[in-house]
């Protein structure tokens, strides 16, 4: 009787350690967003004028502003920090493409835009950044969330070679 009530007492402890694990997961609750404000252009077509007038490619960052967590960690990161802002304010022209969930947060002239930015680039997986000239061309694509060191090899491959 002492090495079965053992067994069941050693298995219920081992279970418990165990089972009882949390997964981290990424929290949208707590990411808040530095104060450093970007340059976002509004529409497409402004985007592309200033890209060849500047003679820079276009960053375009879809996003889910109001239900994507690495969308708004991304945000955090990387957009929201000083490198990000000096990279971008010298060689990039920025475009937001937000598809959120709750229509009334865009004005239904920009959510047709998007949904139409999203059905042409073809943009299933969110974040993603693309770049693409002047043209509307695209040059490189970038899907999901990595480490934000992983964003400038991406970032600077595209701008030396513009």
């Amino acid at each position: 009787m002492n090495r079965v009530s053992f067994f069941f007492i050693a298995s219920f402890i081992a279970f418990q350690t165990t089972y009882g694990q949390e997964v981290s997961s990424i929290s949208t609750e707590d990411v808040k967003v530095n104060e450093i404000e970007l340059q976002w252009i509004s529409t497409f077509k402004e985007a592309l004028a200033k890209s060849k007038k500047e003679n820079k490619p276009v960053l375009m960052y879809f996003t889910g502003s109001d239900w994507c967590g690495p969308c708004k960690v991304l945000d955090k990161k990387l957009f929201h920090t000083e490198k990000f802002k000096n990279l971008s304010d010298q060689d990039l022209v920025l475009l937001e493409v937000d598809i959120p969930r709750r229509r009334d947060l865009i004005h239904p002239t920009k959510m047709e835009e998007n949904l139409y930015l999203q059905k042409k680039y073809k943009v299933k997986a969110f974040p993603t950044l693309l770049m693409v000239d002047h043209r509307g061309k695209k040059l490189a694509e970038k899907k999901g969330y990595v480490m934000t060191a992983y964003y400038y090899p991406f970032f600077q491959s595209v701008i030396s070679s513009y």
